[in-house]
């Protein structure tokens, strides 16, 4: 069987070149509002305080049964919490020897606040911004759920790209079946939080860091 050609990378950010959990166990832990309820959490409890949806497949604050909404609203307005999500470790390598190889990558994230967001992901991302192209949409600008869809359709129009020629990279479910109806290949990238696919999405291949991405990349696609 022929390997794929595979020209360009959309990286999502949250859960694929951060750690969005670690922000979230931050938050939950010393936000003075939450701190009194969730101060003595310990790590491992994350997913019995924040439910995995099985349409995200991963951890978000907004499946709290009772305070989702508030705590989402709290974290995404205060900066100290919200910022405080460190890139995986080799990250930055990463992305820079498959920038030396001519792949073309971009970020892919949706957000309520897309100054804000932007303004976080060029401090994170600042070693790689020469070359790492920064797309960001507010939820609802598009009609589905995520936008990623949406996005990617505009982004490949955009730039000039092809669906079969390009990857999304990205842990939540919903966001590898848009991809699928984007005509794009989607790569899932587990956690220890993240939640087994469904079996209709079985074939999707799933990676545990940006290495072992890189790894799959080079012995399972060709790029000329």
């Amino acid at each position: 069987m022929s390997k794929k050609l595979i020209k360009n990378i959309f990286w999502d950010v949250d859960g694929v070149l951060a750690d969005l959990n670690r922000a979230y166990f931050n938050f939950l832990t010393n936000h003075p509002k939450y701190e009194p309820m969730f101060g003595n959490m310990q790590w491992q409890d994350l997913p019995k305080v924040l439910p995995i949806v099985p349409k995200y497949g991963a951890l978000e604050l907004k499946t709290h049964p009772e305070m989702g909404v508030e705590m989402d609203k709290d974290f995404c307005a205060s900066w100290e919490f919200f910022s405080a999500r460190p890139l995986y470790p080799h990250v930055v390598e990463v992305l820079k020897e498959l920038h030396e190889k001519g792949y073309r990558q971009f970020t892919m994230s949706a957000t309520f606040d897309v100054a804000t967001k932007k303004k976080l992901l060029n401090k994170l991302l600042a070693e790689v911004s020469d070359f790492l192209t920064i797309e960001c949409v507010q939820h609802g600008a598009f009609m589905h759920d995520s936008a990623k869809e949406d996005m990617l359709k505009y982004c490949l129009d955009k730039y000039g790209l092809k669906a079969e020629e390009t990857i999304l990279v990205d842990d939540r479910i919903y966001n590898i079946e848009a991809a699928i109806k984007a005509g794009v290949q989607p790569v899932r990238m587990r956690c220890e939080f993240t939640s087994a696919l469904p079996p209709e999405l079985a074939n999707v291949p799933e990676v545990h860091d940006v290495v072992e991405f890189k790894n799959w990349l080079e012995n399972n696609t060709v790029q000329n």
